[in-house]
């Protein structure tokens, strides 16, 4: 079987042109292929499959064997190579998803992608769509986890996130990442952003469901930046430096919160072939 390896900000996917769905999927296989020690090494595989409506269909399994329903730095990546490879021809396309059609445009030089941008479409803001547990919106309210009360906000960007831009020491964040995925208000577990507002930018440390602590995660920046114009830290309309671990992107988050639009770079590191 013919791979693609690229990462988004240090935020790396094994891709499979799986266009007859044949391609394993299992948590067995979907664990060996994505083992940094004994596999081909990645935070996730993309699948690339057909679609009758859209341009193509990005099934995204995480390294722990779950699917995710949404990858802002996988969808770029998918993107570049739709592109660079020649199987889509137009820098405009459309990609569905686990959680929904998202609409693509990306910024080519001599043919290959430099920069693409997304869609990701509006936030979910209502508990019972991120989903969490309760009722109307968690905005700037606590829970318990680890026996500390943390401050945050909870949305859906076609996974679920909660946000806090709570001060915490580097102890206390390494040990609240893997209980806030599976607090008991997330039904399906919950990415976790840790937030430390700069100047002009939004530092982030990401927990990200099913993956762990990784260098980048597109839907956590642009959650993270729905969250920072809920609590009043960032305003709508603009362009917003969300700063992680492998780089900046920038998201821009509607006045009306009708949409999300997540810019930043894809990059393909390797190929090559493997036995199954």
């Amino acid at each position: 079987m013919k791979f693609w390896k690229y990462h988004g900000l240090g935020n790396d996917f094994v891709l499979f042109e799986d266009f007859k769905s044949e391609i394993p999927a299992d948590p067995e296989f979907v664990r060996y292929i994505c083992d940094r020690h004994f596999g081909i090494g990645g935070d996730g595989i993309l699948y690339m499959r057909k679609d009758v409506e859209v341009d193509a269909y990005m099934k995204i399994m995480n390294s722990d064997g779950s699917e995710a329903e949404m990858c802002g730095n996988g969808m770029r990546c998918f993107a570049k190579h739709l592109y660079d490879f020649g199987i889509v021809k137009s820098e405009k396309m459309r990609i569905n998803t686990l959680g929904g059609i998202k609409y693509i445009d990306v910024k080519a030089e001599n043919g290959i992608v430099k920069e693409v941008s997304v869609n990701m479409g509006a936030p979910y803001l209502e508990v019972k769509d991120i989903p969490m547990n309760g009722n109307g919106r968690f905005i700037n309210k606590k829970i318990t986890a680890a026996g500390m009360e943390i401050t945050g906000t909870a949305v859906g960007m076609g996974n679920p996130h909660f946000v806090t831009f709570q001060d915490l020491n580097d102890e206390n964040i390494l040990k609240l990442g893997p209980v806030l995925e599976k607090h008991e208000m997330f039904p399906r577990k919950t990415n976790v952003e840790f937030v430390t507002a700069k100047e002009d930018y939004l530092d982030v440390k990401v927990y990200e469901r099913g993956a762990a602590w990784t260098n980048a995660c597109g839907t956590g920046a642009c959650a993270t930046a729905v969250a920072a114009t809920l609590v009043g830290i960032c305003p709508t309309g603009k362009d917003i430096a969300i700063h992680l671990p492998g780089g900046t992107l920038s998201i821009n988050v509607k006045n009306d919160y009708s949409s999300v639009q997540m810019t930043g770079p894809a990059e393909m590191v390797f190929e090559g072939e493997i036995n199954w």
